[in-house]
C-alpha cells in the first residue's frame, strides 16, 4: 500500500513532491513581498508607530523624582499625610543626601520643574534649597537647617507632592487633562475657576461637527452640480474646487483674518449696502464664528471631492425611472438619488471630522480666546510650558475620542457604507 501511495505522489521535474515545492515557491513570494513593503512599512513605524508609542509612555513616565530623590522616596514610605505634620529628621536627613548629589549633578532644578506643574512654587523651593545645600552642616540637624533655608519644607502639601509623585508611573498628568486631582481624601476635581481641559474638550467635539455639518450643506449642492454638468464645463469648475489647495494653508487663514475684521472687506460691504450700520460692525473675528467659517472654506475640499466621486457613479436612470413612475422631482431626489450618495455623504464626514477636530493653525490666528481647540492647548505645553507629559495625555485623550467616535459612526452608520468612488 505504502508502493500504491508513493506513486501516486505528483512530484515536479527534478523528482521533488510538489507540494513541498509549491509551498517553497510561496514562501520566497511572501519573501519578496516582505521585501519590497519594508521600506514603507520602516516609515510608517517611525514616523506613525513610534511617535503614538512615544506620547503614550510619556503620558504616564514619572521616574525623575524616583531617580534624583531615590533616598527620600524610600524614607518617605512609612510618612502619612494624614497626620498633618512634616516627616521626621531621618526623612530629612535621606533628603540632604540626595539633593547633595542633585545640586552636583544640577539635576534639582529639572525635578523642581516637574514638581511645579503639579504645586505652584517648588521649582523655586528646589533652586533656593540648591544654593543652600553645601552651607548646610553635615552633622544635621536636617530639619531645622531645610527649615531655614525656607518654611515650605515645613508644609504637608509639599512632602505630599513629593510622595504622591515618587513612583515612576503616574495617573496625574491624565488626572489633570480631566481637570482632576489627587489629595489626601482621593480623587476630586480641581476648583471651578482652575477647570479648563474638559470645557475644551466639549468645544472642540461641538465646533468640530458644526464645521462638518456646515461643509456638508455647501458641499453637497456643489458636488452634486459638478457630478451632472457637462464633463468641459465640470472640470472647469473642479479647478476651482482644488485651488486652494494650491495655496498656503497660512496664507488663506491670514486672508480670513483680514476679511473677517471690523474694518475688513466683508463688514465695509454689509456697510455700504446698508444691511448694517457703521457704528454695528459684526465682529467675525477671534471668536468661535471666525473658527467656523475659516475652517468651513479649508476644508470644503475634503467634503466636495468624496461625493463627487461618488455622485458621479450614480446612474441618472434611477431618477428618471422614479419620475416616469409618477414620483416627484423632490421624492425622486430623496427616495432614489440621496441614498445613493450617503457612502460619500460618510467618507466626507469623517474626513472633515478628523480634520478639524485636530487642527491648530487656523483656530490659533482666527478663534481668539473662544475659539481655539484643545490641539493649540497640546502644542502650549509643548513648545512653552514645556509640560510633555500632560501634552502627551491630552494627545492621548483626543487620540481615544477619535477612536470612539470612530466606533460608533461605524456602529451607527456601517464604515461599509463609505466610500470615495
Amino acid at each position: 500500500m505504502s508502493d500504491a501511495t508513493a506513486g501516486q505522489v505528483l512530484t515536479t521535474q527534478d523528482g521533488k513532491p510538489l507540494k513541498a515545492s509549491l509551498a517553497r515557491a510561496l514562501r520566497r513570494e511572501k519573501l519578496r513581498a516582505l521585501v519590497l513593503i519594508a521600506p514603507l512599512l520602516l516609515f510608517v513605524v517611525l514616523t506613525f508607530v513610534a511617535p503614538i508609542v512615544d506620547m503614550l509612555f510619556r503620558s504616564v513616565e514619572n521616574g525623575i523624582v524616583a531617580d534624583t530623590l531615590p533616598k527620600t522616596v524610600v524614607a518617605l514610605q512609612t510618612w502619612d499625610p494624614r497626620s498633618g505634620e512634616a516627616p521626621d529628621e531621618q526623612v530629612f536627613a535621606a533628603l540632604y543626601d540626595d539633593l547633595a548629589i542633585a545640586v552636583e549633578a544640577k539635576t534639582h532644578t529639572r525635578l523642581g520643574s516637574r514638581l511645579n506643574y503639579e504645586q505652584t512654587g517648588i521649582s523655586s523651593l528646589f533652586r533656593k534649597t540648591g544654593r543652600r545645600i553645601n552651607r548646610m552642616d553635615e552633622a544635621g540637624p536636617f530639619k531645622d537647617q531645610f527649615l531655614n533655608a525656607d518654611k515650605k519644607w515645613g508644609e504637608v502639601e509639599t512632602w505630599q507632592v513629593l510622595k504622591q509623585y515618587s513612583p515612576r508611573y503616574t495617573d496625574g498628568y491624565f488626572l489633570s487633562a480631566v481637570d482632576a486631582q489627587r489629595t489626601i481624601d482621593g480623587i476630586s476635581l480641581k476648583p471651578e475657576n482652575e477647570q479648563i481641559y474638559l470645557f475644551l474638550f466639549g468645544r472642540t467635539l461641538f465646533l468640530s461637527i458644526v464645521i462638518t455639518i456646515s461643509c456638508l450643506l455647501l458641499g453637497y449642492p456643489i458636488a452634486f452640480l459638478l457630478a451632472h454638468l457637462p464633463l468641459r464645463t465640470s472640470n472647469l469648475l473642479m479647478i476651482l474646487v482644488l485651488l486652494p489647495f494650491w495655496t498656503s494653508l497660512l496664507v488663506r487663514t491670514s486672508a480670513w483674518k483680514v476679511l473677517l475684521q471690523q474694518q475688513g472687506v466683508i463688514n465695509d460691504f454689509l456697510v455700504w449696502i446698508n444691511l448694517i450700520s457703521d457704528a454695528n460692525r459684526l465682529v467675525m473675528i477671534n471668536n468661535q464664528t471666525g473658527t467656523i467659517i475659516a475652517m468651513t472654506h479649508i476644508l470644503l475640499p475634503f467634503m466636495i471631492l468624496p461625493l463627487y466621486s461618488v455622485m458621479k457613479t450614480i446612474s441618472p436612470s434611477y431618477v428618471r425611472a422614479a419620475k416616469s413612475l409618477g414620483a416627484t422631482d423632490w421624492t425622486a431626489f430623496w427616495r432614489v438619488y440621496f441614498p445613493q450618495s450617503v457612502p460619500g455623504i460618510g467618507a466626507g464626514a469623517v474626513l472633515v471630522f478628523i480634520l478639524a477636530i485636530g487642527y491648530y493653525i487656523t483656530p490659533e490666528l482666527v478663534g481668539g480666546t473662544s475659539g481655539i481647540f484643545i490641539s493649540n492647548r497640546i502644542a502650549f505645553h509643548i513648545s512653552s510650558s514645556l509640560n510633555w507629559g500632560l501634552a502627551a495625555a491630552l494627545g492621548t485623550m483626543l487620540l481615544v475620542a477619535v477612536l470612539v467616535l470612530f466606533m460608533v459612526y461605524d456602529r451607527i452608520v456601517g464604515i461599509d457604507n463609505v466610500k470615495l468612488g
